[in-house]
């Protein structure tokens, strides 16, 4: 049991941080209706488990070993992470149109797997804060504390989409113009920082 509360505050410590799959669960929670919202923050749930699982098994070994696959992974979604940005500063989303449930599930998927799996950044810490854990921890404790890795995941995801939610009715379409704004150039700041440090490795 103790393993596994430790797993769970280190997750709570791995997806607590703003970033870009925080800012769209948030996102989405302000601009659809709950079932939506937490449809949506359950695909999150799903990227961001099987990410967790992949950074704790052995992904780091291949990043690890190959250096091209970490300069591919920085290069490349540092990029698209620009480009969400980029849509967000360009958007001019409106609270009535966004409430229809008309996100295909489609599009929810592909955004989820881009914020997760695309997200450098997550890919990296992940490896660094899971796999040394996984390192450190007897093959029979494991289990309990990628466990815990999981449940804090989906506290943390259902839990913020929740609580947004309840009180979207605050919102209107110039508070969400506000947010789409910060967050458009919170995640342009986050990317144009990876692509440094792409440039900084090449430079080595």
């Amino acid at each position: 049991m103790e393993t596994y509360f430790q797993g769970f505050l280190m997750g709570l410590a791995y997806v607590a941080p703003i970033g870009v799959q925080n800012l769209f669960v948030i996102n989405s929670a302000i601009t659809q209706k709950r079932s939506k919202a937490l449809l949506i923050a359950l695909v999150v749930i799903f990227f961001d488990i099987s990410l967790a699982f992949a950074c704790f098994f052995g992904i780091g070994l291949l990043i690890d070993k190959l250096e091209w696959l970490k300069l591919a992974i920085l290069l490349i979604g540092s990029l698209i992470i620009i480009y969400i940005g980029q849509g967000l500063l360009r958007s001019k989303s409106s609270l009535k149109e966004n409430n229809e449930t008309n996100v295909s599930l489609t599009k929810v998927i592909t955004t989820a797997c881009v914020v997760t799996w695309f997200n450098p950044q997550a890919i990296i810490d992940g490896t660094m804060m899971l796999g040394a854990f996984r390192v450190s921890l007897p093959s029979n404790t494991s289990t309990y504390f990628i466990l815990g890795v999981t449940s804090a995941s989906f506290t943390w995801f259902t839990g913020i989409t929740l609580f947004v939610s309840l009180f979207s009715h605050k919102f209107n379409d110039n508070i969400l113009r506000i947010i789409n704004i910060i967050c458009g150039i919170i995640i342009i700041f986050y990317g144009i920082k990876l692509l440094l440090s792409f440039y900084n490795m090449i430079s080595l």
